[in-house]
């Protein structure tokens, strides 16, 4: 015990320190800890309480306000981060009841870089995408991922992780598919379950990284494949009535120990549950998740459906879908009926705090969430140790050996869609490249600057998107139709025309490719890879083994037929779920 605490008292239990520290808590503190945002390091790792970016905050004021959760964006190199981490845990240790800070992250370790979802890390190991993952299809590799990628969070201060996603490609418009491990829930389940151990081990202790996995329960039906992050994309719908083939990667995280869920924004549209999104939806997080499913860990929001935004002078509105017209005290009450512990990308406490003052809502319903988030801050040990090894961090995080299984994965993860006898690609041939480094691509022939005087033509695409504007996120969030358009569709085929042509195309969604399939001398397909990745795969110096973990559809119409909750439904697909060859 220090200084007659018990809460800092290691040995006692869990129960006995939150009691303790519950019973010393100001209804400020309480209410602080129910909210979390974003808090970004630049790449220089500068520390400044004070700056504010893109609207929020700025880490002070939060701190002043008693948050004690924060989601960190942006990077630096790893001895950086931790000295960030560290100073923010200093600030932390001086104000109120000292404590400390858990630090949170959306996946870092894969090639996409979107900061409504995803943030590449140049200072981790680089794995693939988890469809690709899905794609080797061995949940030892995604155990081993996630217990690398666990030590890399560790290292530089990260103990939350805001993933796995177990949501299912059962659409393949929608924006997130890259995210899943892809449209089988028996498969997603089983590499949802290996990722959280992978994570978290056995039991969460000091050595966890603690799991969010979402987006309870099942974000994939979107209607039209639109995301909700926009009103557009607000419907999630069950024209195939498969509402419960989307909780079977849940039921696996669950027995897996999950520490926390987050709900999506989607309101479930034509079910029998309320048409209010999933974050104040009684039916789906007391009813569904609380008691059918008993989890009781925390459920904390998606970000940003309480309050609007402005982000880089762009008015962002609340993700409040189906309560639009409540005020924002309202939706605060809502959320918590529905059973929420706490609020994702929002930084409002004070408002709670009125809310109990004024008697609408209960301080004891404020303990309820706030033992939930205590426990985990006490299970992680951070207590014991808030601070970590500025000096070792570099060592650890995007070490060789770390790298060395990441790239391994990379290569693994490739699936071989058609070959017409070119490929290996024999000796060291004259070849025309587009999309990749001219200096990787020297290590395995003579580059020419023309179709017409090469061997053999090599193309690293990616799946069309429509391109969207009105918010600032938008055009992160590549959705909308998977086909080549004009005059792009005919600038490859006439490459093709000319001389034998190898595509390689990144499947961040189901691209829809008939003609390029059909013109193509060689088609691989990625989930995140470098160019000496796949140009290893196209040459013959890795053989390919993997398979496509979602369908690939033959057309648009094709697609805009399927049921956006049923997997495998499309017409006659260009290539099946499970598809790859081999050499």
């Amino acid at each position: 015990m220090e200084n007659g605490k018990p809460y800092l008292d290691p040995s006692r239990s869990i129960d006995e320190r939150i009691d303790d520290l519950l019973s010393r808590m100001p209804l400020e503190e309480k209410a602080g800890m129910m909210f979390q945002t974003m808090v970004m390091i630049s790449p220089d790792g500068e520390f400044n309480p004070d700056v504010s970016a893109f609207g929020w905050p700025s880490l002070g004021e939060m701190l002043d306000k008693h948050m004690t959760h924060f989601n960190l964006v942006g990077s630096a190199d790893a001895g950086k981060m931790a000295a960030w981490v560290n100073q923010l845990q200093k600030l932390a240790e001086e104000r109120g009841l000292g404590i400390p800070a858990t630090l949170s992250s959306d996946p870092r370790h894969g090639f996409d870089d979107n900061p409504g979802a995803f943030m590449a890390t140049q200072a981790f190991s680089q794995w693939p995408e988890p469809p690709g993952l899905a794609a080797i299809g061995d949940a030892s590799v995604v155990e081993e991922f996630a217990d690398i990628a666990r030590q890399e969070y560790i290292a530089v201060g990260l103990r939350s992780a805001l993933h796995p996603m177990a949501d299912l490609a059962t659409e393949p418009r929608w924006a997130r598919v890259n995210g899943t491990f892809g449209e089988d829930n028996e498969v997603a389940a089983k590499l949802t379950a290996a990722y959280i151990r992978g994570f978290q081990g056995a039991e969460i202790d000091a050595e966890s990284v603690a799991c969010m996995t979402k987006h309870f329960p099942g974000g994939g039906p979107q209607k039209d494949g639109e995301d909700s992050h926009f009103e557009y994309g607000r419907e999630q719908v069950y024209p195939g009535d498969n509402f419960d083939y989307h909780l079977l990667p849940f039921e696996a995280a669950f027995e897996a120990g999950t520490a926390m869920i987050m709900p999506y924004y989607s309101m479930p549209v034509g079910t029998e549950h309320e048409e209010v999104g999933f974050a104040f939806n009684k039916g789906i997080i007391t009813d569904l998740l609380r008691e059918k499913y008993g989890f009781d860990g925390v459920v904390c929001t998606d970000w940003g459906t309480l309050s609007d935004a402005e982000i880089m002078g762009t008015p962002f509105p609340a993700r409040a879908w189906g309560v639009e017209h409540l005020s924002l005290g309202e939706r605060i009450i809502k959320s918590l009926q529905a059973g929420i512990d706490q609020f994702g990308g929002e930084a409002c406490p004070e408002a709670l705090v009125e809310l109990v003052q004024n008697g609408q809502v209960s301080e004891a319903r404020l303990d309820i969430s706030v033992r939930r988030l205590l426990r985990d801050k006490f299970r992680l040990g951070l207590f014991e140790n808030r601070y970590v090894d500025e000096a070792a961090a570099g060592d650890i995080a995007g070490n060789p050996a770390f790298r060395a299984a990441g790239d391994l994965a990379q290569r693994k993860s490739i699936v071989l869609l058609k070959n017409d006898g070119k490929m290996p690609l024999p000796g060291r041939p004259k070849i025309y490249i587009e999309n990749i480094q001219p200096e990787v691509a020297a290590q395995y022939g003579d580059i020419v600057e023309e179709p017409a005087d090469a061997d053999f033509a090599i193309l690293r695409l990616q799946t069309p998107f429509e391109p969207r504007s009105s918010t600032f996120l938008e055009n992160f969030f590549h959705a909308g139709d998977l086909d080549f358009k004009e005059p792009e569709l005919s600038r490859i085929l006439a490459i093709m025309a000319q001389t034998p042509t190898i595509v390689d195309i990144y499947l961040e969604r189901g691209a829809v490719i008939p003609e390029i399939a059909a013109a193509s001398a060689g088609l691989v397909a990625n989930f995140g890879a470098s160019d000496a990745t796949v140009l290893d795969i196209i040459f013959g110096r890795f053989k390919p083994a993997a398979t496509l973990p979602f369908e690939l559809p033959s057309s648009m119409e094709a697609v805009r037929a399927q049921h956006p909750d049923v997997p495998r439904d499309s017409v006659d697909p260009l290539f099946e779920y499970g598809f790859g060859l081999t050499y």
